[in-house]
């Protein structure tokens, strides 16, 4: 299908560290129909992210 030249690129944010979403990476090899791999990785731990601001939000998500 598509000729082997349809691409998919796709986001699952974690918002502000709220949403618990983990990103992944596609991974295709030179026989794309068989050689796949898909590289999951996890949010950073707050040690290495820094401390998140409290203030609020602003006026235009209330």
């Amino acid at each position: 299908m598509f000729d082997d030249s349809c691409c998919t690129v796709w986001s699952a944010p974690n918002y502000c560290y709220r949403c618990g979403n983990v990103a992944s990476i596609l991974e295709v090899g030179e026989d794309s129909k068989t050689d796949r791999n898909v590289v999951y990785f996890t949010a950073a731990t707050a040690d290495v992210r820094g401390h998140l601001s409290k203030q609020p939000p602003p006026e235009y998500f209330l």
